[in-house]
């Protein structure tokens, strides 16, 4: 992996990780994985910047892709101690939603008491990673329609050599 493609996905990874772990930001990702798109296309922008070249389709998806799989890990990782930090406040809305509501099931019930522990960060890493994938890689294809370069591709068959850093 060079550096081209990994420091936009980095920065592009941090936006989704970060934005996505916030308790009342997070909450943009209900509205078609906003951070997630968003983070793919800064990705590609920043990707776009360090180009000489028109930066194709297949490259925007891809580093949209990586900038998607660093967030969903950083998402993950970073609720953890903000869960921890609003265990108390979350345990309180769950039983003011649970006494208002005496008709829900109480299998429903038990599914909402045992939504924390080991178990829910795990799906909840795997859930973050695939949809960070998938929408990160849609925010790339959507940040190469957008921000693309008034310079030609490169030419078929050519390889890309970067300056050294």
């Amino acid at each position: 992996m060079d550096s081209g493609r990994l420091q936009p996905a980095l920065f592009g990874g941090l936006l989704i990780g970060v934005l996505s772990a916030l308790p009342i930001v997070s909450a943009g990702n209900c509205c078609c994985c906003l951070w997630v798109l968003a983070g793919g296309m800064l990705a590609v922008h920043l990707r776009q910047q360090n180009s000489p070249f028109r930066i194709t389709s297949a490259e925007g998806a891809l580093v949209g892709m990586l900038a998607g799989l660093i967030g969903g890990i950083l998402g993950a990782l970073l609720s953890i101690p903000i869960d921890l930090l609003m265990g108390p406040f979350n345990r309180r809305m769950l039983e003011w939603v649970l006494s208002a509501n005496p008709d829900i099931t109480a299998e429903t019930r038990d599914m909402f008491e045992r939504g924390t522990g080991p178990a829910a960060t795990a799906i909840k890493l795997v859930f973050n990673v695939v949809t960070g994938v998938v929408f990160g890689g849609l925010g790339g294809l959507l940040g190469v329609a957008l921000f693309k370069k008034n310079a030609p591709p490169p030419p078929a068959g050519t390889i890309e050599v970067l300056p050294p850093e």
